[in-house]
């Protein structure tokens, strides 16, 4: 990184931009949470699988979130901070002009699927793929975006005849805009998601940029999770952005070293469960690969499963039933009922360990929204087990299950998981890991970082009727599948 010691005395700027805020939070060496800020964003659902952000808004959003944080310091602690670190929502994709930083589309979320027939052509190569990158040919994923935005968008045409094309990681746009400096360049965790990026490289992959038809001079260039960025202006104060990295990469760390014993879930718009396999990648059948952070020559990898439709299935439910609130009512319904219908989860289409792009979601069985709800938390559920299933065929079987991100505090949610999974579940006090995780890999990953004791365990007990609706619910989805 910078070379430069850490003290005690030092504070940490993390920036989170996520799907559905963007958030400041300022800790001190120890690990202490000392301000936080956080802005609203939207998302447009154009159509079912086209996902669209603002870019320009997302910019403000993180400008206006950390100048906020900045001014609740007094001027003794402000003279603390020493260096700011950004997570965000890996996988989605910017286009924009490599002269002025200027947008040319808009966001195109993780979420969207929209090229994902174009994508289909590339089956015969899906093993190769896999080995080059983690990954699994997903719409979700970069190359198809980046495609998709050569080929529609008329701005895209033409700064890409005139040289002036950059597309890449939201990350790489936002560090691009933010800094004074105006370097085009991308961390390993966001840049590993455009489908293009080799994961025992850890550069752009030629064979894939030919296979694609993508020309490598308009992407951003590669560089370590930790690296001094540049500069980040707030508030007429000049700090280092010194750690760039994904939600999902940094969310993992935000309670010290990985535990290999542990699996790690954090539950935002999707639900994502990851295993560290420390310095090897391994590859897994219908699994991903991913590296969360590469210093020098070090690199860490994961072994992870994706669930897409998260806290947006119950965005997707308010939006069908016409109701609010879902999630301000969970907590009451999550107690009350006791036999939900099932739920087939296929919104923002199926992750691991399926990879089905186009699935319908439907319920099976009737129910009021109270009901239909509580089938969405189960789905999320059900989707994290098959995962954890195909993650035990793999490696040791974890002995622990941590759990964070905004829907875990849905208590019943957590003790559903432990039922199912047979496993104790741990929920941290401070279940929002993104931004702790992002301080923690910039103050130096130091040992005395909390590790947050203090917080929820949720053992494990008999729920037969909860592990039949499983079982049910996983032949009807497997039958959907094979249908389409």
């Amino acid at each position: 990184m910078s070379g430069r010691p850490h003290t005690i005395a030092d504070c940490y700027l993390a920036l989170d931009q996520g799907g559905h805020s963007s958030r400041a939070l300022v800790f001190d060496q120890l690990g202490q949470l000392v301000a936080s800020a956080q802005c609203p964003v939207d998302t447009r659902f154009i159509e079912p699988d086209h996902v669209e952000q603002d870019p320009q808004a997302l910019l403000e959003s993180l400008r206006r979130a950390a100048t906020e944080v900045v001014k609740m310091l007094d001027a003794s602690m402000r003279k603390r901070l020493v260096s700011v670190g950004l997570a965000t929502q890996r996988s989605s994709i910017v286009c924009w002009n490599r002269k002025t930083g200027k947008p040319l589309s808009p966001v195109i979320s993780w979420q969207d699927r929209r090229a994902d027939n174009w994508l289909k052509q590339f089956q015969p190569q899906q093993e190769a793929v896999h080995k080059i990158t983690g990954l699994y040919l997903s719409a979700h994923y970069g190359a198809s975006k980046i495609r998709w935005c050569m080929e529609n968008n008329d701005a895209v045409k033409q700064a890409l005849a005139k040289d002036e094309l950059i597309i890449g990681p939201l990350a790489a746009y936002l560090v691009r805009n933010l800094l004074l400096e105006g370097e085009d360049c991308v961390d390993p965790a966001n840049a590993s998601r455009m489908l293009l990026w080799n994961l025992s490289r850890r550069e752009w992959d030629p064979d894939l940029l030919e296979l694609f038809g993508i020309p490598q001079n308009i992407l951003p260039r590669c560089v370590h999770s930790r690296h001094r960025f540049g500069t980040f202006e707030i508030d007429g104060q000049r700090l280092p952005i010194e750690l760039v990295t994904g939600d999902q990469s940094a969310a993992i760390f935000a309670f010290g070293e990985l535990q290999p014993d542990t699996a790690y879930i954090n539950v935002g718009t999707g639900a994502f469960l990851s295993r560290s396999s420390g310095h090897t990648p391994i590859l897994g059948r219908r699994l991903l690969s991913s590296i969360v952070l590469q210093e020098d020559g070090d690199c860490t990898y994961v072994l992870e499963g994706t669930v897409n439709g998260a806290a947006s299935a119950l965005d997707w439910l308010e939006h069908e039933l016409q109701i609010e609130h879902v999630v301000e009512q969970l907590p009451q319904w999550l107690q009350q009922v006791e036999s939900p219908p099932l739920f087939l989860n296929g919104v923002s289409g199926l992750g691991a360990p399926f990879w089905v792009a186009d699935f319908k979601s439907r319920f099976v069985g009737e129910g009021d929204a109270a009901a239909k709800a509580v089938a969405v938390i189960e789905s999320i559920c059900f989707l994290l087990m098959i995962n954890l299933q195909e993650m035990k065929k793999l490696s040791s079987p974890p002995l622990q299950i941590q759990i964070t991100g905004g829907l875990s505090a849905l208590d019943a949610m957590c003790q559903k998981l432990a039922d199912l999974s047979r496993l104790p579940v741990y929920r941290p006090t401070d279940h929002e890991a993104t931004a702790r995780g992002v301080a923690y890999l910039l103050a130096g990953c130091p040992a005395h970082w909390p590790e947050e004791g203090s917080g929820d365990w949720f053992e494990p007990g008999s729920n037969p009727k909860l592990a039949t609706r499983y079982e049910q619910w996983l032949e009807a989805l497997l039958a959907d599948i094979r249908e389409d």
